[in-house]
Order: structure tokens, then sequence, then C-alpha cells
């Protein structure tokens, strides 16, 4: 209830716009700190995306690993599947398969794009292939299920620009 044109928190009942005031849709302002938390934001995902790549390509060329960041960046996923923030969203394709190596007793190669296009392509592949022909059914929360859309999007991104090169 307001008295005098004053509301009940004792502002102008004329003019008041709650939330974030000064900002508006047709404008198409953004606040200073919107944006500088947004490039942060976008900072450490690439972070993020090159730790992932350094992970399964520390011996791939150049042009893979540009591929690997292009890809990132365009489905805002990476075929590790780890988030902006550095959590595991899922265990990946490529996770599993460098996994597998260290069950076999690799302890210090764990390259899993080799050292050219050609063996990146194949190492993609073969994840995506096992993504979409899972072994043994696991019942899998939302979460993971989106996760592992993303994680497909992710190979089917990089494998196009693998396949440019």
């Amino acid at each position: 209830m307001g008295i005098n044109g004053i509301g009940t928190a004792g502002y102008p009942l004329t003019g008041y716009t709650p939330g974030k005031t000064g900002r508006s849709a047709e404008s198409g302002a953004v606040g200073f700190m919107e944006t500088v938390e947004e490039k942060a934001a976008q900072g450490k995902a690439a972070d993020q995306d090159e730790k992932a790549f350094e992970m399964v390509g520390p011996n791939a060329p150049q042009e893979v690993k540009d591929a690997w960041m292009e890809a990132a960046k365009e489905v805002n996923a990476n075929g590790m599947g780890i988030r902006g923030n550095g959590v595991m969203s899922h265990i990946s394709q490529m996770m599993v398969q460098r996994l597998n190596k260290q069950l076999k007793g690799e302890t210090e190669n764990f390259d899993i794009l080799g050292s050219t296009v050609e063996s990146a392509i194949q190492a993609t592949k073969n994840a995506l292939y096992d993504l979409e022909h899972p072994v043994v059914y696991t019942p899998r929360s939302i979460d993971v299920q989106q996760a592992r859309i993303k994680e497909g999007e992710f190979y089917r991104a990089f494998l196009e620009k693998l396949e440019k090169l």
C-alpha cells in the first residue's frame, strides 16, 4: 500500500524498475560487470579446453589443436567432458580411451590423438563410434545424457574441421 505516491518499500511508484536498473532489452545495453564476468568465463572455458586437449593430444600438430579449440568454442564442450569450471561433466569416450591405455600398463603415453591429422581423425571416429554404440546399457541421469549429447556434437564438429585440413 502506498501513501502519497510512495510504495511500501519507500520507493516512488513511478519510474521504479525491479532488478538491474539502467538496462533494457531495447537498448541492448549490458553493464560493465556483466561483460567482465562473461569474458572471464570464456577465458576459463578456453583454458579448460586447452587442458583437455593436452590430456589427449600432447604430440598432435598445431592444426589439430586449432581444430580442437575451434570445435570446443563452437559447441561449448570438449572431448574430455571438462566444463569451463574445471569439473568433469561425465566420463567421456576419449577419457575411456586414455584409461584403457593406463589399464594396459602404459603409464607415460596417454596420447590419444597421435602425431598426425589422420591419427586424430581415427581416434575421434573411434570415440564417436563408442559413444553411439555403447557395449553395455547403463542408466544415466539427465545431466549426463545431455553432456553425452554435447560430447557427440563436439566429436562431429572436430571431425568436420579435421577432415578439411
